[in-house]
């Protein structure tokens, strides 16, 4: 398949998305999911802790418009949701551990799916204060000690 298949970080950001949307969690049905889908700071975050890297801007649009060109995910107001067919795809995976997730899933989508394109776009702004909302939240403010706000 060349440039043309799919990518590692095409699998990357589908496996961070289901995770995200908690589809991995508890085999969970469709209908127990929140309906608006996840927002991009919790795919980011998703992503880094299952490859210690935040995808750059151009990763995570590239995959989306391959994902949604494939029906396999859905943007809509800036909530990523799966599709019932990335639903299904998801839940007949071989089962692995965390660790071989993104692998796998690249796996099965080679063998199940032709990458799709999209007009979808991420502009640099939008990418940005997404990896700023994550990493507010995982890098601790510096602590001020009690004498400083008596003074």
């Amino acid at each position: 398949m060349g440039d043309e298949g799919w990518r590692l970080s095409d699998a990357w950001i589908f496996v961070s998305l289901v995770i995200a949307g908690g589809a991995g969690r508890h085999r969970r049905s469709a209908s127990t999911r929140r309906p608006e889908g996840v927002r991009l700071a919790d795919v980011l975050s998703t992503a880094d802790h299952l490859r210690r890297a935040i995808p750059a801007r151009q990763e995570v649009e590239i995959a989306v418009q391959r994902l949604a060109g494939a029906g396999l995910i859905s943007v809509t107001d800036g909530w990523f949701q799966l599709t019932p067919a990335g639903e299904h795809l998801w839940r007949t995976r071989p089962q692995g551990g965390l660790a071989a997730a993104v692998e796998t899933m690249r796996g099965v989508l080679i063998r199940r799916h032709a990458p799709g394109s999209g007009d979808w776009a991420l502009a640099e702004d939008d990418h940005a204060r997404a990896v700023q909302e994550y990493t507010a939240q995982v890098i601790p403010r510096p602590r001020r000690s009690p004498e400083a706000d008596s003074h």
